[in-house]
């Protein structure tokens, strides 16, 4: 617990959305008024405090156990400064309390069946202070592995978590490092893809806006690795907060010493710089992004050779997404071990997902692998506003799929979902109620993928429209018999012939939706009958 007593205020962008600047601003005022100083009552702005649809959120900090409230405004400032004195001198609660329907209860499930590893530091630290961040344990890892451990140690932990690539495909992430490691002499390079643009989908975005200085160390402890000496972080450009940040903290790091040349007085040297991607989601396969850091068009190129043998410039690559090498540090300070006794056989550790769409409590989940999707969306998420039954839950943005109700008890892993149709993805989850048209939902995400396709191979430029044509007919209720079975086997044709993993998975959500809820393709019919006539698809 800190020793001075605190408001920690949600400064990530939807509590700024929500107007969490005025209302810090109105606390700092109300806190003047109440004669008090910044040592004795510290208004502290942090990260992502996870319950974004209740922003602005504020976490009271004193002897006691904390409190959190949200959906603040900064006329409860006043009230808000001496609900924080009365819980630091131990005052009794009065019974007409301006702030109690602004209390959330810690112990909801939505909070205790969380499990934070990499979002131990969001809503704790200030993002903005390498000061505090260092005094919340950053780059204590990196201290110890520089001082203490080989390269060939620190993979050899890391291949002991079992921690697997989070940005979507699953690679064992200890696999891909001594890939690099182990390639001829030469120059490497290390790579964050902070290219999120999975709609529905905030976690790398949040994890940069609330706690950059954790990704650096994991980047460096990486680099440290495999034997790089030069990094790249490739943000999109629509998170100007979160690149804001990123660049302050890189600063304050080769202020430190952290970054640069004899880090910490030893040998190891690194630069790390920020690249800003043009909005293409394309850019989010690293061959693109590779490419468009090197300044050119951002376009999937064939593989092999894969990125960890020839990357940037030809050299080996190392690439992994935010939420993979933020991970790092906790795994080095408590051991590989200890990650791999979280999860399941095969995914172990911790999962972060960006929980939305249509459910109660909308914002950033932290769980361990194998939690049944149900407790997600159900338990934790709260489930759907009104009351009514969950219809599906799509997981995986354009590349996954929607999976029904009756499913929900499936254990959220890489292999689970998967058999389901769909794909963890780097971790959007969206949630959707009975009145959802799951042919709209199909037509959409396949909108997405047209307006995404760089158009460098036919089956994804083209194929990808015909799907959205075919797909408009069954919304417009235009579609025949004949068009069911276009839509199948133009959807086989694209997932097997593309070039990259847009074009690969663009058909997944039509699949998933066609598996699951074909009953609605057909009722979209001019002929129903005749559609099912045609032929259905085994569950």
């Amino acid at each position: 617990m800190p020793v001075t007593p605190q408001l920690r205020c949600c400064d990530a962008s939807g509590c700024r959305s929500a107007g969490g600047q005025a209302l810090r601003r109105a606390l700092e005022e109300a806190r003047d008024a109440a004669g008090l100083t910044a040592e004795a009552l510290a208004i502290k702005p942090v990260g992502c405090l996870r319950l974004c649809g209740s922003g602005p959120l504020v976490a009271c900090d004193g002897p006691g156990p904390s409190q959190l409230f949200g959906g603040v405004a900064p006329e409860h400032a006043g009230a808000l400064i001496a609900a924080s004195v009365a819980a630091n001198d131990g005052s009794a609660a009065v019974s007409d309390d301006p702030l109690a329907a602004h209390r959330l209860d810690l112990s909801d499930p939505f909070f205790a069946l969380q499990q934070p590893v990499v979002l131990e530091g969001c809503g704790q630290v200030n993002p903005e202070s390498i000061d505090d961040a260092i005094a919340f344990g950053t780059y204590a890892q990196l201290h110890r592995v520089l001082q203490e451990l080989t390269p060939e140690q620190v993979r050899d932990e890391v291949r002991r978590s079992g921690l697997r690539g989070r940005g979507g495909a699953g690679y064992p992430t200890g696999l891909k490092w001594d890939t690099v490691a182990l390639q001829p002499p030469g120059p490497r390079y290390v790579v964050c893809n902070a290219d999120e643009g999975d709609p529905g989908a905030f976690m790398d975005r949040s994890v940069l806006e609330s706690d950059p200085h954790r990704l650096i160390e994991g980047m460096a402890i990486a680099a440290y690795a495999v034997g790089a000496e030069r990094g790249f972080v490739y943000v999109r450009a629509e998170y100007p907060l979160a690149i804001e940040r990123l660049r302050l903290a890189l600063q304050q790091a080769r202020s430190r010493h952290l970054l640069g040349n004899h880090i910490d007085g030893t040998s190891f040297n690194l630069r790390l710089e920020v690249r800003v991607g043009a909005g293409a989601y394309v850019c989010g396969e690293e061959t693109a992004l590779l490419l468009s850091i090197q300044g050119q068009r951002g376009m999937p190129q064939p593989r092999p050779p894969f990125p960890a043998q020839s990357g940037l410039w030809g050299a080996p690559t190392l690439i992994n997404n935010v939420e993979t090498f933020t991970a790092v540090p906790a795994i080095l300070r408590q051991g590989g071990h200890w990650y791999a006794g979280i999860g399941t056989e095969h995914s172990k550790g911790t999962k972060v997902f960006a929980l939305s769409g249509a459910v109660v409590n909308t914002g950033l989940v932290e769980v361990p692998m194998g939690t049944p999707l149900r407790t997600v969306v159900e338990v934790i998420g709260g489930g759907v506003p009104d009351g009514s039954p969950i219809k599906a839950v799509q997981t995986g943005g354009p590349s996954g799929g929607c999976i029904p109700a009756e499913r929900l008890d499936t254990p959220v892993d890489y292999e689970s979902l998967l058999e389901l149709g769909s794909m963890m993805g780097s971790g959007g989850m969206v949630v959707m109620g009975a009145s959802t048209s799951m042919p709209e939902v199909a037509r959409h995400f396949m909108g997405f993928s047209v307006n995404e396709s760089c158009g460098k191979c036919v089956p994804c430029r083209a194929g990808t429209v015909q799907l959205a044509q075919l797909l408009d007919r069954f919304v417009e209720h235009r579609a025949t018999p004949a068009d069911m079975e276009r839509l199948d086997a133009l959807c086989q044709m694209v997932k097997v012939t593309s070039l990259c993993g847009l074009g690969q998975s663009a058909p997944n959500p039509v699949l998933s939706t066609l598996r699951w809820f074909r009953h609605e393709y057909e009722a979209a019919c001019r002929e129903p009958a005749a559609c099912v006539a045609a032929g259905g698809v085994e569950r």
